[in-house]
């Protein structure tokens, strides 16, 4: 593959800190210094190349992180990234949520949900004169159309070679453009998974905290055709062979030693203007607090007695606590570090250095001109975050939704169609339906929408949608009969119903109340869809002015400058680090099974299972026991810079081999994805010393031991 560096990416590498930044890869040959002087034993050159390792084992997993540690395909990640897989093979007869699933052999390995992938990336490369040739000159809509057409094109180019999944990367706020070229590995099985009691104790009361003792790892497997190439799950399919894989480490590590992580971490927020740091902290966090605390509580009361419903929403469920957990922790950050203050003083010395430059007036036409259409958009903030919940939600209902638009895109040629419903995405929406099944209760999803539909005729009547009104009435009283009425009429609750839908070539005559109820409602999402991209397309035409003057500015300060991540590939680095959140608390960065002890109670969510508490009682650690501690670990603590998106991610030594699993950041430093507190952020990581020592001597799984080439004891 070809290594582009970032000529528009400003940096100044002499002041990059170790315990800051989530750098591109491409990035890291210009602060090799700093990366040796962390103590990085390999080449930083090397890791800026994708194809070679340790970048190669690196892997997206779902909307996460994960790394292949066998050559036969063995991908490890989070026991919640793989969530939905042992959830999709679970039942109330087989319940692997409570049990954990050990393989006796390859033929027992269990498929995963028709959808999850395993995506390799092969190639990264810079198109940004080809996605902006059309855009430039343009404003509004048409820039935001002239980038989808030119980013459409590029994805199809790229995805002529079958079994490729394509994207294309905005950096920067479309100020660069990335051409992403990822192998797509479609039939993906469970190997491993440990009782959802060690793999989330604590569950929602340890989330996020320090002190932690889960053991929140999976194991799948990869598997592709006879050929060697991506394929649908088949009985035959044969484990695929990465070009490299990462090796469990057997050292001892401890605190001081360095750190390194490569990951796929989901967006972050750093570079964003002062007005939305404030929209952000005022508005945003405490609704989203407030929208998932609710939804939570009423899964929780329609689901109450019903083991199957329980099992259904336990996924989307896990979910939503863990975002409810994640925005009031990003609060209480946000707050604590007094983001917004500190945000508009440095936003106002950026505009006064930038009035003294020569070309100040047109960029601060573009920066006003962008906060005045960040300001419009908040008058129908609420609306628009309850009428996305309202289709988010639910499954039955997006799932009409999603037929409905089809029919209207498949009447365009391909390239035209909305991104999600063009040929390339057929088989990701025919997977999504055939998991409705297992995922979706009627009672259940009619108390998701009547609590989202009362919250919405709550709103000013001038917020109001018609086709909304329609469908679901306007008194409390209509929206009970109407959904009723809307899922008692449906059959798409049936799998073989709901696919056949993908063939009906005449869905609008179809008289489904669930797709008549679809075709209603769809007009609505369309048109806020339409608002959106017409303010979308004039902020990717307008940031890129901001981002400019923000990267020279930060330059002539003498600071360094990385993207705010996309869920692209990036690399932290720093050290094993404790951390002393207040005064009087000073926390060391290793846990022990000691802990796992101190914590149970025998109920949820510190119940832990019998073979782990016999094993710790017995004192059998073997080789895995750390020789300071004199007993085994389970946990360890970081300062490495991590955000959503980074859970799975491998956490290498300085040789480049496996020591950690990164699955949580601590409370203190949820905010990072929108600022970063060098005081409190730190990254928390299962210690592959448990992994080895659970696979070893609780659920005893010498093959896979011996697969990753470690030892039995």
């Amino acid at each position: 593959m070809r290594r582009r560096l970032l000529a528009p990416l400003l940096l100044c590498a002499a002041t990059a800190q170790a315990d800051e930044g989530m750098w591109m890869p491409s990035q890291l040959p210009d602060i090799a210094a700093q990366l040796k002087a962390a103590g990085y034993k390999g080449d930083p050159a090397e890791l800026a190349d994708l194809t070679r390792a340790p970048m190669n084992a690196v892997v997206k997993v779902g909307g996460a992180t994960g790394a292949f540690v066998s050559q036969d395909g063995l991908v490890l990640t989070n026991h919640h990234v793989a969530f939905g897989v042992i959830q999709y093979n679970s039942k109330p007869e087989r319940d692997l949520i409570h049990d954990g699933f050990v393989a006796k052999d390859r033929a027992s390995e269990l498929p995963a949900n028709p959808d999850f992938r395993v995506l390799v990336t092969t190639g990264f490369d810079r198109i940004t004169d080809r996605i902006l040739a059309q855009a430039r000159g343009k404003q509004g809509r048409a820039y935001y159309d002239a980038v989808d057409a030119a980013t459409k094109a590029a994805v199809a180019d790229c995805e002529r070679e079958a079994g490729f999944r394509c994207s294309v990367a905005n950096m920067d706020y479309g100020s660069d453009f990335y051409l992403i070229k990822q192998l797509e590995l479609r039939d993906i099985r469970l190997v491993f998974a440990p009782p959802e009691a060690i793999g989330n104790y604590g569950d929602e009361i340890d989330n996020f905290m320090w002190p932690r003792h889960s053991g929140d790892f999976t194991l799948l497997r990869a598997y592709v055709g006879k050929d060697g190439k991506p394929a649908d799950y088949a009985a035959d399919n044969v484990p695929y062979t990465p070009p490299a894989h990462l090796q469990v480490s057997t050292r001892n590590v401890q605190q001081g030693d360095f750190a390194m992580l490569a990951g796929y971490p989901g967006t972050t927020y750093r570079h964003r203007m002062a007005s939305e740091f404030k929209n952000q902290i005022e508005w945003q966090l405490p609704s989203r607090v407030a929208l998932f605390d609710g939804l939570i509580d009423t899964i929780d009361a329609a689901a109450k007695g019903d083991k199957n419903a329980q099992v259904a929403y336990a996924s989307q469920q896990q979910s939503m606590k863990n975002n409810l957990k994640r925005a009031q922790g990003e609060l209480d950050g946000l707050r604590r570090s007094d983001a917004v203050r500190i945000r508009n003083t440095e936003e106002t010395a950026l505009l006064a250095w930038l009035g003294k430059q020569s070309d100040a007036a047109a960029t601060r036409k573009d920066i006003d001109a962008a906060q005045a259409l960040l300001a419009g958009a908040m008058a129908t903030r609420e609306r628009d975050q309850l009428v996305s919940s309202i289709r988010g939600s639910t499954q039955l209902l997006r799932a009409a939704l999603t037929v409905q638009r089809r029919a209207v895109e498949r009447a365009k040629p391909d390239a035209e169609r909305e991104s999600g419903y063009q040929e390339r995405d057929e088989a990701l929406i025919a997977g999504s339906f055939k998991q409705v099944q297992r995922r979706y209760d009627a009672k259940v999803e009619k108390a998701i929408l009547a609590h989202l539909l009362a919250q919405y005729r709550a709103l000013p009547a001038a917020q109001h949608l018609p086709e909304l009104d329609q469908v679901f009435g306007t008194t409390d009283a209509d929206a009970k009969g109407k959904l009723d009425a809307l899922y008692a009429n449906t059959k798409l609750g049936d799998e073989t119903v709901r696919l056949a839908t993908l063939q009906d070539a005449n869905i609008a005559a179809n008289t489904d109340a669930m797709l008549v109820a679809a075709k209603t409602l769809l007009p609505a999402y369309m048109r806020l869809e339409e608002e959106s991209k017409q303010r979308e397309g004039e902020l990717l035409r307008l940031r890129p002015s901001y981002m400019r003057a923000l990267n020279a500015y930060s330059k002539s300060q003498g600071r360094a400058v990385y993207p705010d991540a996309n869920s692209t590939l990036r690399v932290s680095y720093g050290k094993i680090t404790p951390m002393s959140p207040r005064d009087g608390i000073d926390y060391r960065p290793l846990t022990t099974v000691q802990g796992i002890v101190e914590k149970h109670t025998g109920e949820k969510p510190f119940d832990a299972p019998k073979a782990l508490l016999d094993a710790i009682a017995k004192g059998d650690f073997g080789t895995t026991a750390d020789p300071v501690l004199k007993t085994q670990t389970v946990d360890l603590m970081t300062n490495l810079d991590t955000t959503g998106g980074n859970s799975g991610s491998p956490v290498l030594d300085a040789d480049g081999k496996l020591i950690g699993l990164n699955f949580d950041s601590n409370w203190e430093a949820v905010s990072a994805s929108w600022y970063y507190d060098p005081r409190y952020k730190r990254a928390i990581h299962v210690d592959m010393r448990y992994l080895r020592w659970l696979l070893a001597k609780v659920y005893p799984a010498p093959g896979l031991l011996q697969e990753m080439h470690l030892p039995a004891e």
